[in-house]
């Protein structure tokens, strides 16, 4: 019994440190990460997805957490401030297959237009890139046919990453909120 014991102990060390990881957990990996980056070369990846901002019915991923006074007789809903965990699709229907999330902040920041300064996370939940981030901040001006967000950085696969997003706004319900926004990434990462 003991050396049974044994082995499934010895099993259970041995095994994890031979299983593949992307870039590693912790913070021994993520500096011994660092050291090799020296000898590693930068990589170019494009990314093409749909963001589905859901306002209306039982289950929006847009909600409001903060609304000025005046907020509702601004024709540019300045001073809103909400939360989103808008799914990301690989087609623009909603019923296309979600890879991953789009999870973060966003503010009616002007006066003049209805323009955004957005702040969230694309969470990967599928493929290739499961389990890595980009993060994105900018300004987006949500009725101009294109936007340009930066990439400031990134997790797993995309740490370090850089680059910009280009939204075009392919369906939007101005009765109800609800849009489908096309994203075209170009990052630059290790």
């Amino acid at each position: 019994m003991d050396k049974v014991i044994y082995t499934i102990l010895m099993l259970c060390l041995i095994v994890p440190a031979t299983l593949p990881m992307v870039h590693g957990n912790g913070p021994s990996a993520t500096v011994n990460w660092f050291k090799k980056l020296a000898h590693k070369s930068q990589k170019t990846t494009h990314l093409h997805f749909y963001l589905h901002d859901i306002v209306s019915g039982p289950s929006p991923t847009n909600i409001p957490i903060a609304v000025a006074n005046s907020t509702a007789q601004s024709p540019t809903y300045f001073g809103l401030i909400a939360a989103i965990d808008d799914p990301l699709t690989l087609g623009p229907s909603p019923d296309s297959e979600i890879v991953g999330r789009a999870q973060g902040l966003f503010g009616s920041t002007s006066l003049e237009e209805i323009a955004f300064h957005m702040s969230f996370d694309i969470v990967f939940t599928k493929g290739r890139y499961n389990g890595s981030t980009l993060t994105v901040v900018g300004r987006n001006p949500f009725l101009r046919e294109y936007r340009e967000l930066s990439i400031v950085g990134g997790s797993g696969v995309f740490r370090l990453a850089r680059g910009t997003a280009v939204l075009n706004t392919v369906k939007y319900n101005s009765t109800w909120g609800d849009a489908v926004v096309e994203y075209n990434v170009m990052v630059l990462h290790y």
